[in-house]
């Protein structure tokens, strides 16, 4: 894929780990796949519990301006997040969000996709606290921005010995979401209202 200019939001409430998504991302891109990145958040009036956001561009050229205004990949993990942040998608991108929280209730002029993503992380670890690598996962498996590998390396070097294992097994929950999305058979939330990038 090229990587020329990627901008992605991460968005969702305190307590769902997007800015610790943004920031492996970015450092999986930098350290191991020699682009440049940059990472940027900002949170809401609660500390947990409020709206949170996080920005990532990837490029493979300098980034003069770290905020995104108009994201290729929007994630939303939360309607608040959908309502507020779903208009600002760049035609022709990614909105994905998660089926349990969040009803897409607006037409844009990109891929909308709706995974169960929290759901399935509980069903089969029992453990939220790596919902938000499950997320980084359906996100790098739709679009590919980074190896898996990469994002591995910098689970290793970044989560406690005891928690790797766990943290793996969620990342790879979502690879399979978003691999699962792509078949005829897939269920969950799914609205192509264009495929056209904007040059």
């Amino acid at each position: 894929m090229e990587r020329e200019r990627y901008r992605l939001v991460f968005s969702g409430s305190g307590g769902q780990g997007v800015i610790t998504a943004a920031i492996i991302l970015a450092e999986a891109a930098v350290i191991y796949e020699g682009l440049n990145a940059v990472q940027s958040q900002s949170y809401g009036p609660e500390a947990r519990g409020g709206a949170t956001r996080a920005d990532v561009i990837i490029s493979n050229r300098d980034i003069r301006f770290p905020k995104v205004t108009q994201p290729n990949v929007l994630v939303c993990l939360t309607q608040e997040a959908y309502n507020k942040f779903s208009a600002t998608i760049r035609p022709g991108g990614l909105l994905l969000s998660d089926s349990q929280f969040v009803k897409p209730e607006r037409k844009v002029d990109a891929r909308q996709l709706g995974l169960p993503m929290h759901e399935t992380v509980m069903d089969r670890l029992g453990k939220s606290i790596v919902y938000n690598i499950c997320v980084l996962g359906a996100t790098l498996g739709l679009t590919r921005l980074v190896s898996t590998e990469s994002i591995m390396k910098v689970l290793g070097k970044r989560v406690p010995p005891d928690l790797l294992e766990l943290n793996k097994a969620a990342f790879e929950i979502g690879l399979e979401l978003a691999e699962g999305s792509e078949k005829p058979e897939f269920r969950g939330q799914r609205s192509e209202v264009s495929q056209q990038r904007n040059p």
